[in-house]
C-alpha cells in the first residue's frame, strides 16, 4: 500500500484523434519541467499517469499548475484483491469524517471477476456494516469514493481541480503586450492556457516611470512562469516616442497614436523573433482607447493576427482570475506604466483612420521604431 497522485488528462486531449500521442507528450515534458527539483517517479497503469514522491503535496502544488491537466488526486494503491479494496474505502470513509458517502467503481481491468456494480454494492454494503454514523446518499454524498482498477487498485475521495487547458507550446507563439496593471498578465495566461508560448514586450519610459515600474513588470513574468516554466521579456525604451508624439502631434490624438506606434514595436518584435502574433489585455470599452473605432485604428497597423482573450470580460471577471492566478497583488503595486503617465484630459474615443495617419506623418516612425527595438534589452525566466 502507498500513496500516489493521479494525473487526470484535460477532456480536450483525448478528442485529437491521431495527434492525441503528440499532446501527451508534451504535457510530459512539461510536467517533467515543472518537477525538475523534487525526487518522483512516473508510474503508468493501462494508460493512467500516476507519480509517486515523498514530496506529495510539493508535487500536488507543481503539477495542478501545469496546462493540459484538469484534475490531480491524492490515491491509496493496494492490491486488486476484494478484502484490500474494501479495508482501504472503509478507512477512506472514516477519515473522511462525513456522514453520506456513495462508491464510485470504474473496471479497467476486465480480468477483475466482479463487474462495476458488484463491487460498488460490496464496498458500500461493507463499509455500512463497519461503522455506525454513515449512510448511502446516491445523489449528494458528503464522500465520494472513487475505486479504479486496473492492474492495481487505486482509492481516493480527495480530488483538486487543476489549471485545465492545452498543454503549452503546442499551439504556436504570441508576443504579450504587457504592462504593468492587471489585464495584460491575465491576458497571457489566458493564451498559455491554450497552449500558445508566451514572450512578453513592455515599453519603459525612464525618468517618467520608475524602474520600480520595471521591476513590477519582471515580477508579473516571474509568478506568470509557474505555469508557463520560462518566459522571455523585451524592454523596449519608448520615451523618446511618447515625448515626439507629445510635441508633434495633437493631445487628444495622443493615446490612439502610441497604442499604434506600441503595435508596430511588438509586430516587428514578433518578427524578429519568429512569433505568429500579438496578444493584448485589452477589453471593449473599459477605457478610451478600447472603443471599437479605436481597436480598428490600432488593428490598422498589425501585420499578423492581434488577440484579445479579454475583449468581452469586464473588470471584476479580470479581476477575479488575476487573483486566482497570483498576478492581482503584483499589478496593483502603485507604479505606473507609460501608458498613464501621458493621458490626454480629453481622449479621441471614435478616432478615423485618415486623420490619425495623417497625424502621424509629423513622425519618423520608421526611425523611431528601429531605434526603440535596437536598444531592446532581452531578460529572460
Amino acid at each position: 500500500m502507498r500513496k500516489l497522485i493521479l494525473v487526470k488528462y484535460a477532456s480536450e486531449i483525448f478528442l485529437k484523434g491521431l495527434n492525441k500521442r503528440k499532446f501527451e507528450r508534451k504535457l510530459l515534458e512539461n510536467i517533467k519541467e515543472a518537477l525538475q527539483e523534487i525526487q518522483y517517479q512516473f508510474i503508468m497503469d493501462q494508460n493512467r499517469l500516476f507519480i509517486a514522491s515523498d514530496s506529495i503535496e510539493e508535487v500536488i502544488d507543481k503539477v495542478k499548475k501545469v496546462f493540459g491537466i484538469s484534475s490531480i488526486a491524492l490515491v491509496t494503491e493496494v492490491e486488486a484483491e476484494l478484502d484490500a479494496i474494501k479495508e482501504k474505502a472503509l478507512k477512506e470513509a472514516k477519515e473522511s469524517k462525513a456522514k453520506t458517502f456513495k462508491i464510485n467503481t470504474k473496471r479497467a481491468n476486465k480480468t477483475f471477476p466482479i463487474t462495476s456494480m458488484d463491487l460498488s454494492r460490496e464496498v458500500g454494503a461493507y463499509i455500512l456494516e463497519n461503522s455506525e454514523d454513515l449512510q448511502v446518499d446516491v445523489h449528494n454524498p458528503e464522500c465520494l469514493i472513487n475505486i479504479e482498477i486496473r492492474e492495481k487498485s487505486y482509492i481516493y475521495s480527495r480530488s483538486i481541480n487543476a489549471v485545465g487547458g492545452m498543454p503549452y507550446k503546442t499551439n504556436g507563439k504570441t508576443m504579450l503586450m504587457l504592462s504593468g496593471g492587471i489585464d495584460s498578465p491575465v491576458a497571457g495566461y489566458m493564451m498559455a492556457r491554450r497552449g500558445v508560448e508566451v514572450s512578453s514586450v513592455y515599453f519603459h519610459s525612464h525618468p517618467y516611470t520608475s524602474e520600480r515600474a520595471k521591476e513590477k513588470v519582471k515580477q508579473l513574468c516571474e509568478e506568470l512562469t509557474n505555469y508557463t516554466g520560462s518566459m522571455e521579456l523585451f524592454v523596449v525604451p519608448f520615451t523618446e516616442i511618447q515625448i515626439e508624439i507629445i510635441n508633434k502631434c495633437r493631445e487628444d490624438e495622443l493615446t490612439i497614436i502610441m497604442r499604434r506606434i506600441m503595435m508596430r514595436i511588438a509586430c516587428e518584435m514578433a518578427k524578429k523573433y519568429e512569433i505568429q502574433s500579438v496578444t493584448t489585455g485589452e477589453s471593449m470599452g473599459q477605457v478610451a482607447s478600447q472603443t471599437m473605432e479605436g481597436l480598428v485604428v490600432s488593428n490598422a497597423v498589425a501585420d499578423r493576427p492581434v488577440f484579445r482573450p479579454l475583449i468581452g470580460n469586464d473588470k471584476e471577471d479580470i479581476m477575479d482570475i488575476a487573483r486566482k492566478i497570483g498576478t492581482y497583488d503584483i499589478s496593483i503595486l502603485p507604479y505606473e506604466d507609460c501608458c498613464t503617465i501621458f493621458v490626454p484630459k480629453h481622449p479621441k474615443t471614435k478616432p478615423r483612420l485618415e486623420a490619425i495617419s495623417k497625424s502621424e506623418e509629423a513622425l519618423d516612425i520608421n526611425r523611431l521604431v528601429q531605434e526603440a527595438i535596437n536598444n531592446t534589452e532581452l531578460i529572460k525566466f
